[in-house]
């Protein structure tokens, strides 16, 4: 096969060179081919330092031999003058010069622009001159560049072969095979597509190619429209068309070989040689089968490879998934152990709360019914304590079965407006009288306001909340008192579809044993009781806190509960939607000094 085109002959006439034009050789081949450029330093005597050129290798020309000898010895007898006088009076550092060169290395000439640029000695560097010649056309006496042997072709397909296997990914293989072939053949455009046994379409998963033309990579060849992809496919020997369907240049002809593993093709090398009078000759094609066969087992490994990365990826996903899992499914039951155990000392607990009132009860009852009283007063006494009793184990019963309601999702609560003073004197009259038998002072402030402050919520279940608050707030201490605040907050709160203009806050503050900061979290567990000793010491079910704050948020509010520690009492705050905003006194005042300075 023909690699490059011939290249015109050298003129002795050195003003030619200014307007020569790059030769086809040039013009041509792989990307290395592309651009000759040759560079080089000389000493202060004009002595070869160093020389590169990247078409030495592929001329055959062992560059080092020239290192030593004067440039001026490789340059042509017509130039010589003009490049000796520019060496020996060199301008100032910071300038260069450019002049056409030709040079003579061994039985090839290079023609192009010559730069030279001077260095001035530093340290320990000598003064040295930096040249860089820009090749525009390469000669040989036979005015051609050497062709390769089928013995070149082989021995690079062979390095190809072996960088190829060298790898795993998919990717990599697909482009070196590409940019190996299309750099060995010169071809003008080179890809590979990859194939499945009973695909229809093809497509282009690497290409190599002139700048000049447009790219290919990621475009699909229907297998219907182009009869020679399916022929190659079946052919076990590389096939040659005269021209590809809407190829952009009349390039040469076209070079396509299936790659094989264990007799079934993977895959398309398609290649278009740069000229149309390059042709493939039987080596070629041999070579080229021999390349694709190694090609199509390194796609095989490769694709096995990824699958069997892919399905080790997967494993180890799905082995992670399954720790995961067995971690959850492990906090589960820990979960639902812990759960357990709390409801069996819940219920321990409040089987005991419920017999104690029960057990009450049925005593003073008895000694009604025994006759054991000495007189009508007495008698009306043990009635009223048997009375207490069943309230307070209505109460008891009403806890469990409003925590079993909320626990159930069947807890309904129907909200309207109503007044704030009326609920809060409802807590006063009941809860008044139990903390002054304790000696505790009790106070209830709220805010100050012209109208009344008219709330939206449920009655009862706001009652039932403060109850259990106020409630717990005196079983809990022994000095000192309870104080209940309101604060109103004047912000829009949306809840059910609908905007209500602010909220109340109501805080219940006592002085009493407080809760440690690392038991507050159990707080508003349901069937968690912070302190099993405590209960038992003061009582109740332990499920006032998670009762209230379901029946608060249900209304659109929200519970919190603040303690700095044991013996440093303690203050549950909720929130109550505003079903309308008062005017306060403060308003009221500010308004009237207004109209008093416009009077004035």
């Amino acid at each position: 096969m023909t690699a490059f085109a011939a290249s015109p002959s050298f003129p002795e006439d050195a003003a030619l060179l200014e307007n020569a034009a790059p030769s086809d050789a040039m013009q041509s081949g792989p990307e290395r081919l592309r651009n000759p450029d040759l560079l080089f330093t000389l000493d202060a005597e004009g002595k070869l330092l160093t020389l590169g050129w990247p078409l030495a290798e592929h001329c055959g020309l062992g560059i080092s031999q020239f290192l030593g000898r004067p440039l001026i010895n490789l340059v042509v007898d017509a130039l010589r003058p003009a490049i000796v006088k520019a060496l020996q009076k060199p301008p100032s550092p910071t300038q260069a010069t450019t002049l056409p060169c030709e040079l003579v290395l061994e039985a090839y000439r290079l023609r192009g622009d010559l730069h030279l640029h001077w260095m001035p000695a530093m340290g320990d560097v000598a003064a040295q001159t930096m040249g860089l010649m820009q090749v525009q056309q390469v000669a040989t006496s036979e005015d051609l560049l050497p062709s390769q042997s089928p013995q070149d072709h082989s021995r690079q397909l062979t390095q190809l072969t072996w960088k190829i296997r060298r790898t795993l990914n998919l990717e990599t293989i697909y482009k070196q095979t590409v940019d190996g072939l299309g750099a060995i053949f010169s071809v003008d455009r080179g890809f590979i597509a990859a194939y499945q046994p009973g695909d229809t379409v093809m497509q282009v998963v690497a290409e190599c190619c002139q700048p000049e033309l447009t790219g290919w990579q990621g475009q699909t060849l229907p297998l219907d429209q182009y009869p020679c992809l399916n022929q190659a496919l079946t052919s076990p020997q590389p096939i040659v068309e005269a021209w590809m369907p809407e190829s952009e240049t009349d390039s040469g002809p076209m070079l396509v070989a299936a790659t094989r593993y264990q007799d079934q093709p993977n895959g398309l090398i398609i290649m278009h040689l740069a000229d149309e009078e390059d042709t493939w000759d039987a080596e070629d094609l041999e070579l080229v089968s021999e390349l694709a066969d190694q090609v199509g087992t390194a796609i095989a490994h490769a694709s096995l490879f990824g699958e069997s990365e892919a399905l080790a990826h997967e494993l180890q996903s799905s082995n992670q998934q399954l720790r995961e899992k067995h971690e959850e499914l492990e906090e589960a039951r820990h979960q639902a152990e812990e759960a357990s155990r709390l409801k069996s000392e819940f219920l321990a607990n409040t089987s005991h709360e419920l017999r104690t009132p029960l057990n009450g009860m049925i005593g003073f009852l008895k000694l009604v019914l025994d006759g054991m009283a000495d007189d009508p007063e007495e008698q009306q006494e043990f009635i009223n304590e048997a009375h207490k009793s069943a309230l307070h184990l209505l109460n008891l019963i009403n806890d469990v079965l409003d925590i079993a309601k909320i626990e159930a999702g069947k807890m309904q609560i129907d909200l309207k407006p109503f007044n704030l003073k009326e609920l809060c004197q409802a807590v006063d009259d009941f809860t008044r009288p139990q903390a002054e038998r304790k000696g505790l002072y009790f106070d209830i402030n709220l805010p100050q306001t012209r109208d009344e402050i008219i709330v939206n919520g449920n009655y009862q279940r706001l009652l039932q909340v403060l109850l259990n608050l106020v409630g717990n707030a005196i079983k809990f201490t022994h000095e000192g008192g309870i104080t209940i605040n309101g604060e109103i907050k004047l912000q829009k709160v949306e809840f059910q579809n609908q905007t209500w203009p602010g909220l109340i806050k109501i805080s219940v503050i006592d002085t009493g044993i407080g809760v440690s900061l690392e038991k507050q979290d159990r707080l508003f567990q349901t069937f968690s009781q912070v302190d099993g000793e405590r209960t038992r010491q003061y009582g109740g079910t332990g499920l006032g806190l998670a009762i209230s704050q379901k029946l608060v948020e249900g209304m659109g509010g929200v519970v919190k509960f603040i303690s700095m520690g044991d013996g440093l009492g303690s203050t549950v705050t909720f929130t109550i939607l505003l079903y309308q905003e008062p005017v306060t006194i403060d308003d009221v005042l500010d308004d009237e000094e207004d109209e008093d300075e416009d009077d004035l």
